[in-house]
């Protein structure tokens, strides 16, 4: 009998969860140890204190218990039969897929990366707006996220259980198991979703940063929904502005500097029913 999870296995379930921490921790080093970055920031060191009701303490108790959560449904989904690195074994009962198994063409596995991205997209961005949409929803659930109101790089899956299991682990194992992706490819994408959403929340607009230029979806258009107007619009999350802009809930917006240094972000919402 061979091992409980493979190393590839391990690696997807355990790699998301060491590069959030690792990842949000250079924004918090550079901007505590540093002023490389004050000039990019959303929100002043003030505004993170007075307008956040969440403490830093209970940050990140909160994420913790959401990857805790998430890695348990993450091993769960990989030892669903016909997935996981046991899915590619041969007739002989081989514990893991030779090496040859886990190959396949660049094309496929671009594929399935780019179907995952959508599918991960979509399901948050239905679920992120059913939270606001059902009064009791919102109340209960996702408010917590919204304590957060001057957002920074580790408060990114800081929520209540319930949201986090609805909008954040079910729209990875949904992308996972529709896009037929292997642990290894899988590994990778959640990686990189997972920087994405840290740069989402991470407060500082640097231009020359690779996520903000690439994608529209970025910390700039995730701060209008963290502000008190914005709360009925831009919920797309995490790669694409699409829903937003077919279902009406976009709000473009325009970023200015600060009187005393930094940016910040002015909403254009010209449909007052989104607020």
């Amino acid at each position: 009998m061979g091992p409980f999870m493979s190393a590839e296995e391990l690696v997807v379930t355990l790699a998301p969860v060491v590069v959030y921490w690792v990842y949000a921790g250079i924004y918090e080093l550079l901007l505590a140890r540093t002023t490389v970055l004050d000039k990019y920031r959303l929100h002043s060191r003030r505004e993170e204190e007075t307008k956040n009701i969440a403490s830093r303490k209970d940050v990140v108790r909160g994420v913790l218990l959401q990857q805790a959560i998430q890695v348990a449904i993450s091993v769960a989904v990989l030892k669903l039969p016909g997935h996981g690195a046991a899915a590619a074994a041969n007739a002989d009962g081989l514990a893991a897929p030779p090496p040859a198994a886990a190959a396949e063409p660049f094309l496929v596995t671009a594929t399935r990366f780019g179907v995952a991205m959508l599918v991960y997209d979509a399901w948050q961005y239905f679920m992120h707006r059913l939270m606001h949409s059902v009064p009791y929803m919102y109340r209960r659930f996702h408010s917590w996220h919204h304590r957060v109101a001057a957002p920074y790089a580790y408060a990114a899956q800081y929520g209540h259980p319930v949201d986090a299991v609805l909008t954040e682990t079910m729209s990875g194992a949904a992308a996972y198991l529709a896009s037929g992706m292997s642990p290894r490819v899988a590994a990778a994408f959640f990686i990189f979703a997972t920087v994405k959403g840290v740069d989402d929340h991470c407060g500082v607009a640097v231009p020359w940063n690779p996520f903000q230029a690439a994608f529209q979806n970025n910390t700039a258009y995730h701060d209008v929904h963290h502000q008190r107007s914005g709360g009925r619009c831009n919920f797309s999350q995490p790669f694409f502005v699409i829903w937003d802009h077919l279902l009406g809930t976009h709000a473009p917006y325009v970023m200015r500097h600060r009187d005393g240094g930094g940016l910040v972000v002015k909403a254009f919402i010209k449909d007052r029913k989104m607020q």
